[in-house]
């Protein structure tokens, strides 16, 4: 039986290996984090995820390996990092074309090569293709290209991977299909084929539509705290009409995709991308909105100490340990920048100090504050809402039924 070989064991990489594996097909996973891989081998998971564990252990029973070294395959799956250049607002692709190298260094003829980190439209063309051509190689013949973005969420991976419809680019319809042949081991959802260009553009502008649509909530959000009217209301009232439905809005957008996928399209397209820019720069905003929140509950109070105020989650998103991009971190570093310092931070995910003043018991977080921020829609805070009522609240997930509790 033919390799398949998982290049990167993160919040992708790890769940697809694994699925892969419980499915019967024979699976290495590669990481070039030694510590990471040495904990996936002692049986140790690296973050946590409902139903991640269970399908680790099937994978383990079916002989997933984990190694370092990349592995001699027919098939790469290359599930990596792809960061942006905050500068110029486009993609970074350093980690995809280090991983494509690597393959090419071991890979046999006729590989299939599987690019499923998110890329910014034309990335393939501009960064990989010539990377394999100054190789020697002939794609099409040597190395068959191929983009099938993941579609997945942290806190729902293991449905989400089994369920949810895929998008496979390749250039060769042929290909495309034994692609489609692999991926249906395990996805029961619809598998679209077409080309690779098609392919990078749909992923990127799904997050992006997901942006533009929670920035209307969040600036309306901004519009009624203006003239003091309820905006969860209001948006209760609107999505009455049969073609509404407006977002909750929120503290800030987080996480890998929605955060960073729309402006690969800023990066790419500047002057054509007047509503996609502006969808970041309102969404950016809700940290610093969040802050102009607790200076106002500060001032109604006179309370001085910002050592007083403790932020509930560090997470992007509730009952998952996932950090990237998070609002409270946004929210922290422009603390920072104003030279706020000594807020305190609880996440019941969060299991290691990560920032500075963060407690890891939630009596001991609260006995030391007088505001509390939540930044994070947790069940555990939604279980202890209880706890906290005798406490100044800023509740930027609207969970808090109590009439005291200042909303955004």
């Amino acid at each position: 039986m033919s390799i398949v070989n998982v290049i990167g064991l993160g919040y992708i990489g790890l769940p697809t290996a694994l699925i892969l594996a419980k499915s019967g097909i024979k699976v290495v996973g590669t990481d070039k984090n030694s510590s990471l891989v040495n904990s996936l081998i002692e049986g140790k998971l690296t973050f946590e995820e409902e139903g991640l564990m269970e399908l680790f252990q099937t994978a383990q029973s079916n002989g997933i390996k984990f190694s370092t070294d990349y592995q001699v395959a027919q098939t790469y799956i290359i599930a990596v990092p792809t960061p942006y250049v905050k500068e110029s607002k486009k993609l970074d692709p350093k980690y995809v074309i280090s991983a494509v190298n690597s393959v090419l260094d071991v890979c046999e003829k006729g590989t299939k090569l599987i690019i499923e980190s998110t890329i910014s439209p034309g990335t393939i063309d501009k960064h990989i293709r010539p990377q394999i051509e100054k190789r020697g190689y002939t794609i099409g013949e040597d190395v068959h290209l191929i983009h099938a973005p993941e579609r997945i969420i942290p806190g729902n991976m293991v449905y989400e991977l089994e369920h949810n419809s895929r998008t496979i680019g390749v250039d060769n319809l042929e290909i495309g299909n034994k692609i489609k042949g692999l991926y249906s081991n395990f996805c029961n959802g619809e598998i679209v084929i077409t080309d690779i260009r098609s392919a990078e553009m749909s992923k990127v502008i799904e997050n992006t539509y997901r942006d533009i649509n929670i920035a209307f909530a969040n600036e309306l959000a901004k519009i009624c705290r203006t003239d003091n009217l309820d905006v969860y209301e209001i948006i209760k009232i609107a999505n009455k009409h049969p073609r509404v439905n407006i977002l909750q809005p929120g503290p800030g957008v987080g996480g890998h995709c929605i955060s960073v996928d729309p402006w690969f399209l800023v990066g790419d397209y500047p002057d054509l991308t007047n509503l996609i820019l502006t969808a970041r720069k309102i969404n950016d905003s809700m940290p610093g909105f969040v802050l102009s929140r607790i200076r106002d509950i500060m001032r109604q109070h006179k309370i001085k100490d910002i050592s007083k105020v403790g932020l509930y989650g560090l997470t992007y998103k509730e009952n998952v340990d996932d950090i990237r991009e998070s609002p409270t971190l946004q929210l922290i570093e422009r603390m920072d920048e104003h030279l706020a310092f000594g807020v305190k931070i609880f996440d019941p995910y969060v299991k290691s100090r990560i920032v500075e003043h963060q407690f890891m018991n939630f009596e001991d977080f609260l006995n030391e504050i007088e505001i509390v921020v939540i930044m994070v829609a947790h069940d555990h805070i939604i279980e202890n809402v209880e706890l906290i009522k005798n406490k100044l609240v800023l509740d930027t997930k609207n969970i808090c039924t109590f009439k005291e509790a200042f909303k955004l």
